[in-house]
């Protein structure tokens, strides 16, 4: 059975980090995008082998919206 969920990636000095917010905890770094991208799907297989059925289907259908703003700063 196959879920899907939001992974979100930001990078910094030191490479990329991603957290899945459906999944509180759910998060890992690396030193590339691909590295990270890897490490996250990991991190999620792993924290699914946790869950019930059940909460895995509940926590795959929160939504979780993303965007970018632009905000005006005095």
């Amino acid at each position: 059975m196959a879920f899907q969920f939001t992974v979100t990636i930001e990078k910094d000095d030191e490479g990329y980090y991603a957290h899945c917010p459906q999944l509180p905890g759910c998060q890992s770094q690396g030193e590339t995008l691909e590295e990270v991208k890897a490490n996250i799907q990991e991190a999620i297989e792993l924290y699914l082998e946790t869950l019930s059925y059940a909460e895995k289907q509940a926590l795959a259908k929160q939504e979780i919206l993303t965007m970018q703003l632009e905000v005006q700063v005095a």
